[in-house]
């Protein structure tokens, strides 16, 4: 199968980034990369292979990546030396008005490192992708609170007919206190 063609034999875009699949082991590289010579191409596929263990982030990553070069074709930049940290701050607000923060600091992540994937193995000499993201703070967390009737099940569940149970009826015992004194967390067990 050539590069330009997918499994069904449709042509698949220049800049096209497929993950690496496991059969064939082939992924097409942009079109901006691919003009920077054998070695640069090269280095773009150490990043998704040597760099990124897991098969989930090597996923999430390459979508990123492929978002970024097509958006660059789509502007117009077909020149790896013309681009700018203002192509990457524009990416990122386009991104922002279609995406949560969380995503659009992954894509953000994908992107940076990269760039500096690619500096490390001297293909680029700086990282245009070294841009602010947008601020993402949680002030809330999702983990429930356990209340007193649920603490009071949760010891009383506790076998203490064994060394082990003792042990275990302390520790939980000892958990559930010193969150009650912890600073800013609310007296809920009694």
């Amino acid at each position: 199968m050539d590069d330009a063609e997918q499994s069904d034999g449709e042509p698949e875009p220049a800049t096209a980034l497929a993950v690496i699949a496991p059969a064939t082991g082939t992924m097409v590289v942009p079109a901006i990369i691919a003009d920077l010579g054998e070695a640069a191409a090269l280095r773009f596929f150490d990043f998704f292979t040597a760099n990124i263990r897991n098969p989930n982030t090597r996923a999430a990553y390459a979508v990123a990546v492929r978002g970024f070069f097509a958006w660059l074709e789509k502007h117009d930049v077909h020149a790896f030396g013309a681009v700018r940290t203002h192509h990457a701050s524009a990416y990122v607000e386009v991104l922002g008005r279609r995406y949560k923060a969380q995503t659009v600091k992954q894509h953000l992540a994908a992107i940076r490192m990269l760039f500096d994937w690619l500096i490390v193995g001297q293909v680029v000499g700086q990282n245009p992708a070294a841009v602010r993201g947008p601020k993402h703070v949680v002030k809330k967390g999702k983990t429930p609170v356990l209340d007193g009737d649920d603490a009071r099940k949760l010891l009383d569940s506790i076998d203490i007919g064994t060394t082990v149970g003792l042990r275990d009826r302390a520790l939980i015992a000892l958990l559930i206190y010193t969150y009650i004194r912890s600073p800013g967390s609310p007296p809920r067990c009694t």
